[in-house]
């Protein structure tokens, strides 16, 4: 596995949440890399409270919290559907860990991802014994990482094919902008249609033509974070859309507004 990418991919106005918070992503221990894409810590210390959206990656995360001084807690966050979005107040902190998609079920081996999709659930009922404190209390981000390492090498991992094979087809979803029908994908793969959404039930937790719009529109969300001036119409033909028309529909279905309200503030 690659650094923890450095992008913004599904962070919704990301320069505005960077100025408010302390964001950081972590590369776990050589074991746990071919599951997990990174960890995340953020610490926040406001004068007034702010929302973070975020459009979800097809990524089962756990996440360890603490909000002013309430007790730590834990949960593991199934992949959302619809924008998340996260009131902050005060002071906080937030240790979390996106696994790939397809890798969660190693650690969770006894019901398919999708059980977890659209779900919220806390860590105990999930997981024996979680220690969230162990993971927040440090003041040290390295203490931090390494009580992470810990918390999943407790759980042992199980080698598994079929998550293997799970992960290496989002990963060709998520960088071949080719990949644009179901069924022309499973094709290529050697996969009937419905195996392959079998597979990515059991182990992604939402279906291949999902993961394929989501990255679409992590890929335009990018771009209106980046660019001053972005072809949308040009984009849309890029991400295999029909037409401009399409692209709109799912970016404000997605985000919440059309692509040009979202870009407009931030243009001189």
């Amino acid at each position: 596995m690659a650094a923890p990418r450095r992008d913004t991919r599904g962070i919704v106005d990301a320069a505005e949440l960077f100025s408010r918070v302390t964001f950081r992503r972590h590369e776990p221990a050589a074991p746990l890399r071919p599951y997990l894409e990174h960890y995340w810590l953020i610490d926040w210390d406001l004068p007034e409270p702010y929302a973070s959206h975020v459009v979800p990656h097809p990524s089962v995360n756990v996440v360890f919290q603490q909000h002013g001084d309430e007790a730590p807690w834990g949960e593991v966050a199934g992949i959302g559907l619809a924008l998340f979005t996260q009131k902050l107040q005060g002071r906080g902190r937030v240790c979390g860990i996106q696994f790939r998609p397809g890798g969660f079920r190693p650690f969770a081996a006894g019901r398919p991802v999708a059980h977890w999709t659209g779900r919220r659930v806390p860590l105990p009922e999930v997981f024996p014994d979680p220690d969230p404190a162990a993971v927040l209390a440090p003041d040290a981000e390295r203490d931090r990482v390494t009580a992470l390492d810990a918390f999943l090498l407790g759980l042992g991992p199980r080698p598994d094919p079929q998550a293997d094979l799970a992960m290496t087809l989002v990963d060709r979803i998520r960088t071949d902008r080719t990949i644009r029908r179901v069924a022309d994908f499973a094709r290529s793969e050697g996969l009937s249609v419905r195996l392959l959404q079998r597979l990515f039930a059991a182990y992604v937790g939402v279906g291949p033509k999902w993961v394929i719009l989501r990255y679409r529109i992590h890929e335009a969300l990018e771009r209106a974070e980046t660019e001053r001036a972005v072809d949308w119409a040009g984009l849309a033909a890029d991400l295999g859309y029909a037409d401009q028309a399409h692209l709109v529909r799912d970016f404000t279905a997605t985000v919440g507004v059309p692509p040009t309200a979202y870009v407009h503030p931030r243009t001189p």
